[in-house]
């Protein structure tokens, strides 16, 4: 008989320990997001799959704007936001931890929506946290009290595999067609919708929306718009 050595571990061990110092990071990285600590972001990014860690600085919101979004968002009292373009989820995911609104994500790579709901799933809000696989222009788009959009339909040039996907293409017309069912989104939502805007989304916010907030010291272009 082969004695097993009490240090050894099997692979079911192995994932256990895995999973639990996964979560303890992420409490550690729920902790300094809500007090505003610097190293939250990192802390954060860490969580998330080693190629879209290395894009985040680039294409997912920074937390100190999500903090700034969420202040709003309790201000407004929103229940229900929806992230148009919702990547790798670090904007819905963020958002939940720091408020108690429901976070809806559309994303059309259906890769980085797994990816999502797998860090919902690593910070336990998955219970308020959904990712939907589509667009604006083919898929109904949920409905929100709130919509956030981080410039959602530029090019994206990333030299990674998870963003290459059969039937996903961005180019001119598909841009456009996509900026015009946001702006048509907009114009159909009823009166009181807010709608907040980093860098932009490639159009106007229709005339009927007025901005009532900005965001002052941080990186980038933040607005907040009420219909």
């Amino acid at each position: 008989m082969v004695r097993r050595s009490p240090f050894s571990t099997t692979p079911e061990r192995e994932c256990q320990v895995t999973r639990r110092a996964t979560r303890r990071s992420a409490r550690l990285a729920a902790a300094a997001l809500r007090a505003g600590r610097p190293s939250a972001n990192d802390a954060f990014d860490r969580l998330l799959p080693l190629e879209l860690r290395a894009v985040s600085d680039q294409y997912w919101t920074p937390l100190p704007i999500v903090r700034l979004v969420a202040a709003w968002l309790r201000e407004a009292k929103v229940r229900t936001v929806v992230d148009i373009g919702s990547g790798a989820g670090k904007f819905c995911v963020a958002g939940a931890l720091l408020t108690r609104c429901r976070f809806i994500g559309l994303e059309q790579r259906g890769s980085l929506v797994a990816a999502a709901r797998e860090l919902a799933g690593t910070f336990e809000v998955d219970d308020r946290v959904t990712f939907v696989t589509g667009d604006c222009g083919a898929t109904t788009t949920p409905v929100g009290d709130a919509y956030y959009l981080f410039n959602p339909f530029g090019e994206y040039s990333i030299s990674s595999v998870r963003f290459a996907e059969p039937g996903v293409a961005f180019t001119r017309e598909t841009y456009r067609a996509d900026v015009a069912a946001v702006t048509e989104l907009l114009s159909r939502a009823p009166l009181g919708t807010l709608v907040i805007t980093y860098n932009g989304f490639g159009g106007r916010v229709p005339r009927d929306y007025e901005q009532i907030d900005a965001g002052l010291g941080v990186r980038g272009n933040l607005r907040l718009w009420r219909k």
